[in-house]
C-alpha cells in the first residue's frame, strides 16, 4: 500500500522506509504542498508532521484509513472531518514527555535564578548579587499548571522537588493526585507565581494567556510556555513584560514560526528558543518508530495504540 508523508521534519526517513517495507508498503514523500493534493486521492495512509490536513484534503482522501502524526499536538489536522471520512487519527502522545518537562523547568529555573543577567555581569567582571536582585527562595512560591497530561505531570513532581505548592487547572483531568490541589482558571492565574503551560491547542485554549488573563497573575510573576505557541497572545505578553507587570516569561513556541525578531526586540526578561523542547536524538527515533507503527497496525487491521478523538468541552 501507499504511505504518503506530506512533510519531512527529520533529516532522513530511513527508519520509516524499512519498517514501510517490513510490511509490504511504499513511502512516498512529497514535495511540496501541490504534491501533497496531487498524491493524497491515491494514498492508503497519511504520515503528517506540521503541513495542514483540512477537511478540503480529507475529502480528497478516498483510500486513506489513517492519518499518523509525528507529534503530541493534532491542531493541524480536521480530526472531526476525519471521522466523518471513517478515517482514524494518531499522534505520539508520550516520545517527548521527558525532554518538554525538561525544558520548561530549565527555563523556569534559569528565570528564577535570573542566569541571563548572573552571566552577563560575571562576563563584565561585575561581582556580587547586586545584578540579579531581588531572588526569592523557589519553595516560596506557588506552581499554576494549566494543563495536566504527561508533560504537565511531571513539570508538576519536579517542581514540587523544590518545596513549591502546586495549583492544577485541567477541566479534563478525571483526577488531580495529592497535594497538588484543583483549582478554575480564575484562581489558577490570581495565585500563580510561575505559570507553566501544557495544554492542547483547542478553540477554547486559543489565546488563554491575554491581557485580561494577564493582569490577574501577581506582580513578578513568570509564564512559560513550551507548549503551543497560540496559548499566548504574544503582543499582550509583550506588553506585561514591558510594564515590569511580569518578572519574566519562557516562550519555546509561538503563534507565527519561524518567529519574526521584530515583535520581540528590547523586550525585558524573555527568554527564547526556537520550539526545541521536543527534542532529543531519543525523542526523534521514538516519534519515528511510534508513528509509522501506527500506520502498519490499521494498515494491517489492527487497532491503533494512540487514537485521537475530536476534543469536545466537558
Amino acid at each position: 500500500m501507499k504511505v504518503l508523508l506530506t512533510d519531512q521534519a527529520f533529516p532522513d526517513t530511513d527508519l520509516e522506509s524499512e519498517i514501510l517495507a517490513e510490511s509490504g508498503h511504499d513511502l512516498i514523500v512529497a514535495s511540496s504542498p501541490e504534491d501533497v493534493r496531487k498524491l493524497a486521492p491515491e494514498a492508503d495512509a497519511i504520515l503528517n508532521a506540521l503541513a495542514p490536513i483540512g477537511a478540503d484534503l480529507i475529502a480528497m482522501m478516498t483510500k486513506a484509513r489513517i492519518i499518523a502524526r509525528y507529534g503530541i499536538g493534532v491542531d493541524n489536522i480536521d480530526v472531526e472531518a476525519a471521522a466523518s471520512s471513517g478515517i482514524v487519527v494518531t499522534n505520539v502522545p508520550d516520545y517527548c514527555v521527558e525532554e518538554v518537562a525538561s525544558h520548561a523547568v530549565a527555563m523556569a529555573l534559569m528565570l528564577l535564578r535570573n542566569l541571563q543577567r548572573a552571566d552577563e555581569s560575571a562576563r563584565a567582571g561585575q561581582w556580587g548579587v547586586g545584578s540579579v536582585r531581588p531572588l526569592h527562595r523557589i519553595s516560596t512560591l506557588t506552581v499554576g499548571l494549566l494543563g495536566f497530561g504527561r508533560i504537565g505531570r511531571l513539570v508538576a513532581t519536579s517542581m514540587a522537588s523544590f518545596g513549591c505548592n502546586i495549583l492544577v487547572y485541567d477541566p479534563y483531568a478525571a483526577q488531580i493526585p495529592g497535594p497538588f490541589q484543583r483549582v478554575d482558571q480564575d484562581e489558577l492565574f490570581t495565585r500563580s507565581n510561575i505559570l507553566f503551560l501544557h495544554a492542547p491547542l483547542t478553540p477554547e485554549t486559543r489565546g488563554i494567556v491575554n491581557e485580561a488573563m494577564l493582569s490577574k497573575l501577581p506582580s513578578e510573576a513568570i509564564v512559560i510556555n513550551a507548549a503551543r505557541g497560540p496559548l499566548v497572545v504574544l503582543d499582550d505578553l509583550v506588553a506585561a513584560l514591558r510594564s515590569g507587570h511580569l518578572k519574566g516569561a519562557a516562550l519555546d513556541t509561538f503563534p507565527v514560526e519561524p518567529l519574526d525578531p521584530n515583535l520581540i526586540a528590547d523586550v525585558p526578561n524573555l527568554l527564547l528558543s526556537p520550539h526545541t523542547a521536543f527534542y532529543s536524538e531519543e525523542a526523534i527515533k521514538e516519534s519515528q518508530l511510534k508513528a509509522t507503527r501506527q500506520i502498519v497496525k490499521v494498515l494491517a487491521g489492527e487497532p491503533a495504540d494512540y487514537p485521537v478523538k475530536a476534543v469536545t468541552s466537558p
